[in-house]
């Protein structure tokens, strides 16, 4: 909770600090990877860098944090600082390392406000980032000691087993353990960071959804290779899905993330693409423990080509009683597949939920690009569905919450968000 003295100081100068904030956030970035090179080896995603959606993301997260000290003194935004704590504890961040962005943050601050950083100014914002940082800092502990390690112990070495090329632009990399330590059982919706050497020595990592049920022996995720198309392209992705081979070696973080499967309700999953890889490795979960819940899968896609994991999840979803699927396809033959027989049903054009009918009290998990869940997700709010029942996946930095802050921010301008994945 903020102090009395702070809590003013931050109300008059939210404004502007929302106005400069990505300014600033692109500033400390800059001036951390000048002092801090070595923060890109294994730490940070210079893709998104590159892309500036880290930036974004951070800035709407500060905004987000900040704007709720001032307008919910009592509450802190805990599904903001689950999803951030969850991401770096899956990267071994530690708490020396808030002093370092401490650092960098404070001098990008004054770079870009100058003279309006009073003392007192300084002070206020000295107090909202280390009310933000050791709110995440306690989280990770939490994390790290539930898990049983320590953070640079999250790391360990898997063996590709098989390589499996699901669609043109998807792999499926299946990885088997190398020694005889104890597999820390994942919980489904988590994922995982995997560390790929670079050609120029450097380790970049990546988050991937966890794309099917751990065994004691196996974990497997999903690749969705990123093409130019006037951007550049993934470098890990393409790295991967490339180069390495059965029998090459990756390294993995624990499993984390904080969007986890509900198995005591109905269940609803909507997706589109790549945004298949939670709901798999969800469905498949519920296919192995032989659940009875009443589960919709929906799915949209370009085509029945396109659609990754495919064979699994409509496998798992005939597999349990309680399941029906709906699938879109934007390019649908009139000669293409039905995908029968029941409980699966195909539609031709983009996701539409009146074509569904919706199980009660469910709990709802949406993944895919931006637009795509920010308007299921108003779907179902129109519908009567609680915003409390509907999680949602981000991949890459969580861009949602920088569109957040330019509604719950005053001052803040208008922008729209660009797709994610």
């Amino acid at each position: 909770m903020l102090s009395d003295r702070s809590r003013p100081v931050i109300e008059a100068t939210l404004p502007v600090v929302a106005e400069n904030i990505e300014e600033i956030a692109t500033r400390f970035y800059l001036h951390l990877f000048g002092e801090h090179p070595e923060l890109l080896d294994g730490v940070f995603n210079r893709g998104n860098q590159a892309e500036k959606t880290q930036q974004m993301a951070l800035a709407g997260s500060v905004a987000v944090f900040a704007s709720s000290l001032v307008q919910v003194p009592e509450q802190l935004p805990e599904h903001l600082l689950s999803r951030i704590a969850h991401k770096h504890a899956s990267l071994g961040i530690t708490p020396a390392q808030y002093d370092v962005v401490h650092e960098h943050l404070f001098w990008a601050i004054v770079d870009v406000l100058g003279d309006a950083v009073t003392p007192e100014v300084a002070a206020a914002w000295d107090e909202v980032y280390w009310l933000m940082a050791y709110a995440l800092i306690n989280q990770e502990r939490g994390l790290y000691s539930a898990r049983g390690v320590r953070p640079e112990t999250v790391w360990r070495e898997w063996e590709v087993a098989e390589k499996i090329q699901e669609t043109a632009d998807v792999v499926t990399f299946r990885l088997r353990k190398t020694d005889d330590r104890i597999v820390k059982t994942s919980l489904p919706g988590q994922y995982v960071t995997v560390q790929v050497p670079t050609p120029d020595g450097v380790r970049q990592p990546r988050q991937y959804s966890l794309t099917k049920a751990d065994d004691g022996e196996h974990r497997q995720f999903s690749v969705k290779r990123v093409r130019g198309n006037g951007k550049p392209e993934g470098e890990v992705s393409n790295l991967l899905c490339e180069s390495v081979q059965v029998g090459d070696r990756l390294t993995t973080s624990l499993p984390f993330g904080d969007v986890v499967l509900d198995d005591s309700r109905p269940v609803v999953f909507a997706s589109a693409g790549i945004g298949i890889t939670p709901m798999a490795g969800m469905l498949s979960h519920l296919a192995a423990a032989g659940s009875h819940l009443p589960i919709t899968l929906l799915h949209a896609d370009v085509d029945e080509e396109s659609f990754a994991l495919r064979k699994q999840v409509l496998e798992d979803v005939r597999f349990l009683p309680g399941a029906a699927a709906h699938v879109w396809y934007e390019r649908r033959d009139d000669g293409q597949s039905a995908e029968s027989p029941l409980p699966i049903e195909v539609h031709a054009g983009k996701m539409d939920l009146d074509d569904v009918k919706l199980p009660d009290d469910a709990g709802y998990y949406l993944c895919g690009p931006l637009p795509f869940m920010q308007a299921v997700r108003s779907a179902l709010i129109d519908l009567g569905v609680a915003a409390r029942d509907i999680q949602y996946e981000v991949f890459g930095p969580d861009l949602w919450q920088a569109d957040l802050a330019t509604e719950e921010t005053p001052g803040a301008t208008e922008r729209s968000a660009p797709a994610a994945g």
